[in-house]
């Protein structure tokens, strides 16, 4: 079980959140405590398993130069695992959550282009079990 953490392991994680290559001594510097202080918590916000690694966030709209999109999703009745398992094999489908509200799933769609976009709504169009889907692109991501 993770440990509880306090107001500086989450500044920590916020600072590391912006910027996952920031340089401990200048988070110890933002967060007003030593190096040693900052390099322990992140060792031990890793050994707990809550911090899990370091990334690299790309423009993505500069990064994967394709198309980008959201579909909302109604499942029908209780169809919901076998429409989960049926989107997780669409390679373009590259994530789904589940959700409250009207819609039941929302899945995270990306294709190479605007054909590739169309296939792929084809092929979720047949997905039994779902009732009713909404799509939305993705055209500029806003920070």
């Amino acid at each position: 079980m993770a440990e509880a953490t306090d107001a500086l392991d989450r500044d920590l994680i916020a600072l590391l959140r912006h910027d996952s290559r920031m340089p401990a001594a200048l988070l110890a510097k933002q967060l007003k405590v030593s190096r040693s202080t900052v390099q322990n918590r992140i060792a031990r916000l890793q050994r707990s398993g809550l911090l899990l690694g370091f990334t690299v966030r790309l423009r993505t709209d500069m990064a994967t130069g394709g198309v980008r999109a959201i579909t909302q999703i109604e499942v029908r009745g209780g169809a919901g695992d076998r429409v989960v398992a049926a989107l997780r094999r669409l390679p373009e489908v590259v994530k789904i959550y589940s959700t409250n509200g009207r819609w039941d799933l929302v899945a995270e769609i990306r294709t190479e282009d605007l054909a590739g976009f169309d296939q792929t709504l084809r092929q979720l169009r047949d997905v039994e079990g779902i009732a009713a889907s909404e799509t939305s692109l993705l055209l500029a991501e806003h920070r």
